[in-house]
């Protein structure tokens, strides 16, 4: 109910016919907009204007992973001239869902709101530089990986800490943190599933850190033989480790939860948390195994 909302009213902004038809859009972040907005509506302060809160965060935060599917590698010209016009697309995809929530606010006289957003995203850009250079490096484990992987994903929902009062302010940042773990632990437990989806997965970087020195070498002169990668996933048992980390991070999410003191905010949140245990079902797991 929620979710549909505010994402009708992000696409308004969102749906151009030059963007839908030469490149493609990343996910919309439903799972963080409905937790703000549903903690928001539980802010004295801020209930009356969870709506627009939440639509220029959306907005944001999907500028920023529109940028994050360009691809900045030289050879660029994959696709030809059509290829190269879905990457301008996405950079000024990007830049024009940022500059709807600067129009947005300013509207509304949000100046402070302006201001705790915008050095979320500076935030969340000098955390992009530090993990793609420890990327390049090879300087990374599997859960840096993770942590960074969080960290990008929580950035512009943590701004919102100064909206909340109480005890909401003190659990605000650990709930921000635990449910976009789940969601990324989510992401890389589905990324098992898709072959096109496994280059720079978790799971590649736990194979390079806790497999033989032979899987190792195997993974580095890969080239582009995407099968290999999946054979050593499967080797290394990835879904079942993702799926254990899902469990858990989900039980302690689950806990969390239970602080809030709030019977009505719970039932409201209850749903957002349902992909999580679904995924990490005995059906779930038993047909990832078989796709091994």
């Amino acid at each position: 109910m929620t979710r549909m909302r505010i994402n009708q009213m992000a696409n308004k902004y969102m749906n151009h016919e030059m963007i839908s038809l030469h490149t493609e859009l990343p996910e919309f972040p439903d799972g963080r907009i409905s937790l703000l907005y549903a903690v928001l509506s539980h802010q004295p302060a801020a209930a009356s204007q969870k709506e627009l809160l939440s639509l220029v965060t959306s907005l944001v935060q999907m500028g920023l992973d529109t940028h994050d599917m360009v691809d900045n590698e030289p050879n660029t010209a994959k696709g030809g001239m059509l290829g190269m016009r879905a990457q301008q697309l996405k950079v000024l995809a990007g830049d024009y869902f940022s500059s709807r929530f600067y129009h947005l606010l300013s509207q509304a006289g949000q100046i402070e709101s302006i201001r705790h957003i915008s050095e979320a995203v500076c935030d969340i850009n000098r955390i992009k530089m530090n993990f793609y250079a420890k990327m390049k490096q090879m300087k990374l484990n599997a859960e840096e990986y993770l942590h960074y992987g969080v960290a990008l994903k929580s950035g512009l929902f943590l701004s919102f800490t100064g909206f909340m009062s109480g005890l909401y302010e003190r659990l605000w940042p650990e709930l921000v943190e635990r449910f976009s773990r789940c969601e990324m632990l989510l992401q890389e437990l589905r990324r098992v599933e898709k072959l096109s989806a496994l280059e720079g997965s978790w799971g590649v970087w736990h194979v390079l850190q806790e497999g033989t020195e032979e899987d190792r070498q195997a993974l580095g002169n890969r080239g582009e033989d995407l099968s290999l990668i999946k054979s050593l996933l499967h080797k290394y048992e990835v879904a079942d480790k993702l799926g254990a980390l899902l469990r858990q991070s989900t039980g302690q999410l689950q806990t969390l939860l239970q602080r809030l003191q709030s019977d009505k905010l719970l039932r409201e949140l209850q749903p957002l948390i349902e992909p999580f245990l679904q995924a990490t079902g005995p059906q779930r797991v038993t047909a990832l195994k078989e796709l091994g």
